[in-house]
């Protein structure tokens, strides 16, 4: 390999696929890539799926890192896709070289994931727990860490529409590579259906569904995945615990009594699970009005009374992380798809929900691979 081969080699190393966020010459995409006497060198990429998407940013990125080297004065590249065998192979490597063949395991829920793992629960529909879970997410990839969302309200799915994405999921074999919105990695069951349909499914569908989103998802190495879980305490949230037996609660509660007390039932699963409850946050606390003042619309310490109240459950305190005062920017951001966080971080509830981002974004410790320091003791 002359050093014009390797210059160009090194270009394409650069190269990320937008989907699977690794390099393209690791992932085995770039069939060939010939200098011609020119200067013109030809690309040959083998996609993992032919109509591939992302296929234009590809070739812009391949365009402009092969273009900077010096010597080339022109790229040309050539979309191929890839053999069954050749994606079965992708496949055993994004899955850390195991047969395909294996039932497919769940990441998250293995002894070295440092993933953090937030389930975003709320015991009644309406405190905004959507809301909330779209704007910590945006906030902690704004944070540069890597974050997935998982749209786990089935029947009430609504994060591709608060995150503003529209992309359908790619598939790679038996493998689905999830659409990003702000850099956050999102998967929904509305990503499968056409249209606005219904979803009319009993206990074993949805938890297979869930199933598939942690386990068949390729997700990558996240720093933190959140779950966007429906309200209550049914089904989905069973199927949670037995899949994600490590995953933190997250209860969100408006200031309004009622509600508080059906959350305290939401956060009170987390005593049968053996899940760890990691706090509340109370939404909607108050409407700031122009003369400075606060109108509670509904009402007030309902957030403090879940969090002292499950800490009395548990046994372990139960912080209230967060209290985010009700702003009709928060709706408008989320209906148009661009999280307020993100489209207005000085609006007080942008800061407040980023506050509690900030109180969320550790990512877990593993003492795997880890040298512990002990050294044997002689006799």
């Amino acid at each position: 390999m002359t050093a014009a081969d390797e210059a160009i080699h090194a270009a394409l190393a650069t190269v990320d696929d937008p989907e699977i966020r690794r390099p393209i010459t690791d992932l085995g995409m770039v069939r060939s890539a010939v200098l011609g006497p020119d200067g013109t060198v030809r690309v040959e990429l083998l996609l993992t799926v032919a109509g591939c998407p992302l296929k234009d940013k590809l070739r812009s990125d391949i365009t402009r890192a092969v273009g900077a080297v010096p010597g080339v004065t022109g790229v040309t590249i050539q979309f191929g896709v890839m053999s069954p065998e050749q994606r079965q192979s992708l496949q055993s490597r994004l899955r850390g070289g195991g047969p395909t063949t294996q039932e497919p395991v769940i990441p998250f829920a293995q002894p070295g994931s440092r993933t953090r793992v937030y389930a975003v629960a709320s015991g009644k529909g309406g405190v905004g727990k959507s809301s909330v879970t779209v704007n910590l997410a945006a906030a902690l990839a704004a944070k540069g860490l890597s974050v997935g969302v998982v749209d786990a309200d089935i029947y009430g799915h609504s994060v591709p529409r608060m995150l503003g994405t529209t992309a359908r999921p790619t598939r790679v074999e038996d493998m689905i590579m999830p659409p990003q919105a702000h850099g956050v990695k999102v998967i929904s069951i509305g990503m499968f259906i056409d249209g606005n349909g219904a979803i009319v499914w009993r206990g074993p569908m949805l938890h297979r569904a869930l199933q598939q989103f942690l386990a068949d998802v390729y997700w990558g190495d996240l720093d933190v995945l959140l779950l966007d879980l429906p309200p209550g305490t049914g089904d989905v949230a069973i199927s949670l615990a037995q899949l994600l037996p490590n995953a933190e609660i997250l209860v969100v509660t408006t200031p309004q009594t009622a509600a508080a007390e059906v959350a305290e039932r939401a956060g009170g699963i987390a005593l049968q699970t053996h899940q760890r409850l990691v706090g509340v946050v109370e939404n909607m606390s108050w409407l700031d009005l122009p003369d400075g003042s606060r109108m509670e619309v509904f009402g007030s310490g309902g957030g403090a009374m879940v969090a002292d109240s499950l800490t009395k459950i548990i046994g372990a305190p139960v912080p209230l992380l967060g209290q985010i005062p009700l702003d009709p920017r928060v709706r408008e951001a989320g209906d148009a798809g661009d999280p307020i966080v993100l489209a207005d971080p000085e609006a007080p509830a942008a800061q407040a929900l980023a506050a509690v981002a900030d109180r969320l974004a550790v990512r877990r410790e593993t003492l795997l691979g880890k040298s512990l320091g002990l050294r044997p003791v002689g006799r």
